[in-house]
This record gives C-alpha cells, sequence and structure tokens, in this order.
C-alpha cells in the first residue's frame, strides 16, 4: 500500500494505492471512515455510484484501462475504479491501478470542488480513445464486408467488439446517472456542466458505435446466409437438370429382354437427343424464370 498526502492552502488530499486484502483499519479510524465503504473502494466490480456517510461523501468511478484490441468483455477487465472520499476540508481517493493524470493534476487546486472535478473529467476523458479505435474498427470491418472478401472476418472478433461496446455504453450511463448527484460550489458549475456535456457525446457516440455493431453483426450473417443459399440453389439446378437424365439411364439400364428400344437401329442416337432436349428444355425455363 502506498499513501500520498499532499497539502494545498485549504485542504488536503491523500491518495491511497492499494490491493485487495490490503488492511485499511488506521486508515479508517484515522479519518472516520465507514469500514464498509472503504472495504468496498479496493473490492472489485463496484460499479459508479455516490452516497453519504457521516461527514464524507463516497464516489466511485471506473476509468477505461484496458488495451486496444484486447478480448475482454467484463467490468473489471475493461475498467478500474477510484473511489472518493471527499467533504469540504479533505478529500482522500483510494485505487488499485496508477493513473498518470493523478500526477498531473497533483499541482494547482483551490478547493476539494476543483480537484474532484478535475480527476472526474479525466476519468471521462478515458473513454475517448476507444470510442476512436471502435468506431474506426467498425468502418474496416464494414470495408471488408461490402468491398473485399468476408471470409476475412472473424465473427469472434465481431462477437468482442459489440460486446465491449455494449458493456462500456452500460458503465457511461451509470457514470452519468452518479455525476448527476453531484453537487459543487457555484465557481465550479461550468465545469461539471462541461462534463456532464462530455459524458452526453461519449454515450452518444457509444450508442451510434453499438448500433453499427448490430447492423454489422446482421450483414454478416445475412451476406452468410446468402451465400450457404447460393450453394444450395447450385445444387438444385445440377440436381434438375441430372434427375431426369439419370431415370432415362436407369431406365434404359435394367437388365430386361423385352426392351424394346433396344432393337431400335438409331436408338443409342435417339436417346442422346432426348436428353440433350430435356436438358435445353431445362435450361430455357431456368432463363425464363430468372433462376440462372
Amino acid at each position: 500500500m502506498k499513501i500520498n498526502k499532499t497539502q494545498f492552502p485549504n485542504f488536503e488530499w491523500i491518495d491511497v494505492v492499494a490491493s485487495v486484502g490490503d488492511r485499511l483499519d488506521d486508515l479508517a479510524s484515522e479519518h472516520g471512515l465507514n469500514p464498509i465503504l472503504l472495504a468496498d473502494s479496493i473490492q472489485l466490480g463496484h460499479l459508479p455510484k455516490l452516497e453519504s456517510s457521516g461527514d464524507f461523501h463516497f464516489l466511485i468511478l471506473r476509468a477505461y484501462t484496458a488495451e486496444a484490441g484486447k478480448r475482454v468483455t467484463s467490468i473489471p477487465d475493461l475498467s478500474n475504479k477510484i473511489a472518493f472520499f471527499y467533504n469540504e476540508n479533505k478529500i482522500i481517493t483510494i485505487h488499485r491501478a496508477e493513473f498518470v493524470f493523478l500526477e498531473e493534476i497533483r499541482k494547482g487546486q483551490s478547493n476539494v470542488d476543483k480537484l474532484l472535478l478535475d480527476i472526474v473529467r479525466e476519468l471521462v476523458a478515458t473513454y475517448e480513445l476507444p470510442s476512436l479505435w471502435l468506431s474506426r474498427r467498425m468502418d474496416a470491418l464494414e470495408r471488408i464486408i461490402f468491398l473485399k472478401d468476408s471470409k476475412n472476418i472473424s465473427i469472434e472478433e465481431l462477437y468482442y467488439l459489440k460486446s465491449q461496446v455494449r458493456v462500456i455504453k452500460k458503465l457511461l450511463i451509470l457514470t452519468q446517472s452518479t455525476i448527476l448527484q453531484i453537487h459543487v460550489d457555484e465557481e465550479n458549475l461550468n465545469e461539471l456542466f462541461d462534463i456532464k456535456d462530455r459524458l452526453v457525446q461519449s454515450v452518444l457516440t457509444f450508442d451510434e458505435i453499438l448500433e453499427d455493431a448490430h447492423h454489422l453483426m446482421n450483414t454478416y450473417l445475412s451476406i452468410a446466409a446468402q451465400k450457404n443459399n447460393d450453394v444450395m440453389k447450385l445444387l438444385t439446378i445440377f440436381s434438375a437438370f441430372f434427375l431426369p437424365l439419370t431415370f432415362i439411364v436407369g431406365v434404359y439400364g435394367m437388365n430386361f429382354e423385352n426392351l424394346p428400344e433396344l432393337k431400335w437401329e438409331n436408338g443409342y442416337y435417339w436417346i442422346w437427343g432426348l436428353m440433350i432436349t430435356i436438358s435445353v428444355g431445362i435450361f430455357y425455363w431456368f432463363k425464363r424464370k430468372r433462376i440462372i
């Protein structure tokens, strides 16, 4: 466990990097924190939420931390959380992953609300890069399906992309609902409104990507089904040609002595003529019906 303390003129910031299993009893007793909420701050899988506990507000938010292209679909694999205990005089942040942006905003803070909003803004910004990557990947897959060869598309990749977008969108909606509950002083209202606008834009972006993913999946399945239909159509056409010919050959291949056509001088050529006529007739019938 690592604890960094930063004293500003009007408040104190305590940043804690902890792992599951670390004992935070001293931190709870020193600052009067709820032990249950403190345990929630380092456990896996908690979703964004905001609640009050004693003298502190308790907030959990999640930042996107997965690598681009990694095939994961669960919230803990896609994101890492930061838990906040804050009031007017103190803010305590607790997280397991290292976040570079925390070091970048460590200076020049005037109050708790300003620091809280700066961290929240950076958390929201972590979703911008995956939205660009996922959108570009969807466009690339769409070009492959329509302009190249859909055989080069992996249905597994489509599944993971769609699942990732769906999970991220739900996570953003929960984040949006949580941030709507945050109250700050009047001088920081504009920054809070800006964060809300960014969240709305991110939700709309991922909603559009999710819709594209659904269309892409349906298009891929439709093309695959069409190819199967084309194969079945081809086999049906071949069967339509060869079924009557096989019947004729079967009839005259029987080993009976009383087959009058066997005594025809030109019977072999007549049978060939009959089969060719049937084949040509079937061909023109298919052409007329626009089957081939």
